[in-house]
């Protein structure tokens, strides 16, 4: 049984036990998380979520060169963290050429399980809800898993392109 939930700082140990799973200091697509952030620390993982509830808070302008967005973490019923994905709710020039609406990522350990195919749906669902038209979905070139993945829910592959992410294929999904 799989839950998409709002991140809470009541995952903390759940949350960087995925992290280590991952590798400190690597993207974990989908998860706001930045090379700046202090996730170690309870104060530093408290700002962290913060910061994403506000990236969330269309009340507010958004900070310089983001969009609002909306995040959550894929959790299993032991309560652990198998993945996150987020929503971007408009695109900027470089969401629009690299990284579109929705973006996702799957703790190694979790992969090949269904999960982000299911994370994806609760998304585009969604995206609907925000009566968003389509939604942009990128992934790396050599991403053939991910590729799989936006293709079973509909991904219609506009173009593959270099990008400042690298090289990327670009999918729409009409909702």
């Amino acid at each position: 049984m799989l839950a998409l939930i709002e991140p809470t700082p009541d995952l903390h140990a759940a949350w960087l036990a995925s992290r280590d799973e991952w590798g400190r200091g690597v993207h974990q697509p989908g998860s706001g998380l930045r090379g700046d952030d202090d996730v170690d620390s309870a104060e530093g993982f408290a700002a962290w979520l913060e910061r994403l509830r506000r990236e969330g808070d269309e009340s507010r302008p958004p900070l310089p060169g983001l969009v609002h967005a909306a995040y959550w973490w894929v959790v299993d019923q032991d309560g652990a963290v198998l993945g996150s994905i987020s929503l971007r709710y408009a695109l900027n020039d470089f969401l629009l050429l690299a990284a579109g609406h929705i973006g996702y990522g799957v703790r190694p350990s979790a992969r090949g399980r269904g999960v982000a195919g299911w994370a994806l749906g609760e998304v585009l669902a969604a995206a609907r809800r925000r009566d968003l038209e389509s939604v942009l979905i990128t992934c790396d070139v050599d991403n053939t898993a991910s590729a799989r993945v936006i293709e079973k829910q509909g991904g219609v592959l506009e173009d593959v392109r270099d990008t400042p992410a690298g090289p990327r294929r670009r999918y729409w999904i009409t909702l």
